[in-house]
């Protein structure tokens, strides 16, 4: 059986919007050239668009709008369904067009208004500055790998990670050498996580010899085998490193 949220129409959506901003002081009317709601107040004119659903055409369709007033809402139901992690994305996608939200609910009798977010200027820089640690680790990532082995969109694959390409690297020197410590691995280059790679063992690729001394495990052989240009990379690299000491 169809629920309730099932059967709604945009229509439904019109009269809780327009109690809220005649509350407000607003004057509303609904199909005023094409836009499904205005709300005016003194020279203020609000646009508002409805749609049962979030999608792609409202969101074009609200920044039409914009072109005629700066105070645009999008008006939709509320999800019956909604996790916080969704709801976060929905709004930030909101005020990055710079686009209002409404949200109505019809869970009571009554039908509730949420306004989620205002029409108002978006500050970019704000928004980085506050993500600054997120950029700062997708540079890390890319300065630590050594070339493009995922292909971009893939879904359900194993992918190449800077951590991983670590692994190899210090997989590939113990194949070569034998047993080392984590010391001396990192005069090979092997970078500063080479102690915490060696003592997690996260792909098991490594045994540990005696206290301070790692080789490479039975597993870790086998599976170095399946990345050969990653393994000649740095087998070359190591040589191209002793020849420059020497």
């Amino acid at each position: 059986m169809a629920s309730k949220q099932d059967k709604l129409y945009e229509v439904d959506l019109y009269k809780p919007i327009q109690q809220y901003f005649t509350k407000l002081g607003y004057i509303v009317h609904g199909e005023v050239n094409h836009c499904d709601m205005t709300a005016v107040k003194n020279d203020e004119l609000i646009i508002i668009e409805l749609k049962k659903n979030l999608n792609i055409d409202l969101l074009i369709q609200a920044t039409k709008r914009q072109r005629i007033t700066d105070l645009v809402y999008i008006g939709i139901p509320k999800p019956k369904r909604l996790s916080s992690k969704k709801y976060y994305e929905i709004c930030h996608l909101a005020r990055r067009l710079e686009i209002g939200l409404i949200m109505v609910s019809f869970k009571r009798k009554t039908p509730s208004v949420e306004v989620c977010v205002s029409p108002e200027p978006f500050e970019r820089s704000k928004s980085l500055q506050r993500n600054k640690k997120k950029r700062e680790k997708i540079l890390a990532e890319i300065e630590g790998r050594n070339g493009d082995y995922n292909i971009g969109g893939s879904n359900k694959t194993k992918i190449m990670t800077a951590y991983k390409e670590n692994c190899i690297h210090i997989a590939t020197i113990l194949d070569q050498l034998g047993p080392l410590s984590p010391k001396k691995l990192r005069q090979m280059n092997t970078g500063d996580k080479t102690l915490s790679i060696l003592y997690q063992n996260h792909y098991g690729w490594f045994d540990k010899v005696q206290r301070g001394i790692y080789c490479l495990s039975t597993k870790g052989k086998e599976e170095l085998s399946e990345f050969p240009e990653l393994v000649e990379y740095y087998k070359n690299l190591h040589q191209a490193n002793d020849e420059q000491s020497s």
